[in-house]
């Protein structure tokens, strides 16, 4: 191998490194916000007191709490949890708000959603498919009773909740 040879090779792996070190560097600097989660990791526990802290619900100009349509939760319970809510198997409830009337969420292999009730009935709230399923009908109220389908590639989940009382309960369909 000729000299001119081995200096171009020793020129290009010395880039590489230096490169590579600058690029290192700059990340470093920049912080975790590149490379890190936005807003850190949370663990279970801390997971699970946010889902259980009732949510403020948004309100309108009436002070009257209102979502658009289609909006959805960003937070999920884990899929096929259960909780203290009544209703079928693979349901979870969560604590009520007190800006409106009882709001409990429900959880599903196929999805979550979030239920209240109020003078119009029961509504609901938000709906967040699982991974691998998506929304394939909603009635979300007010009414007697609302429901959302979650639709995967071999299942379907179909959520449907009344208001027993004044809480939104899960129930067979009919």
């Amino acid at each position: 191998m000729s000299r001119r040879s081995i200096l171009i090779a020793t020129g290009w792996v010395a880039t590489a490194a230096v490169a590579t070190v600058i690029g290192l560097g700059a990340i470093r600097l920049v912080g975790e916000s590149l490379t890190g989660t936005p807003g850190g990791v949370r663990s279970a526990a801390e997971i699970e007191r946010a889902l259980a802290s009732p949510e403020p619900a948004p309100t309108g100009a009436t002070g009257i709490a209102s979502a658009p349509p289609g909006t959805t939760s960003s937070a999920s319970a884990p899929p096929g949890t259960t909780g203290t809510a009544s209703g079928p198997p693979g349901t979870t409830g969560s604590a009520p708000s007190a800006s409106s009337g009882a709001r409990r969420g429900f959880a599903t292999d196929g999805g979550t959603a979030v239920a209240e009730c109020g003078p119009g009935g029961v509504r609901l709230v938000s709906w967040a498919p699982a991974q691998g399923y998506r929304v394939r009908d909603v009635d979300r109220g007010p009414d007697d009773d609302v429901e959302v389908t979650f639709q995967g590639a071999a299942r379907e989940y179909e959520l449907k909740v009344r208001c027993i009382g004044s809480e939104p309960v899960a129930v067979a369909d009919d």
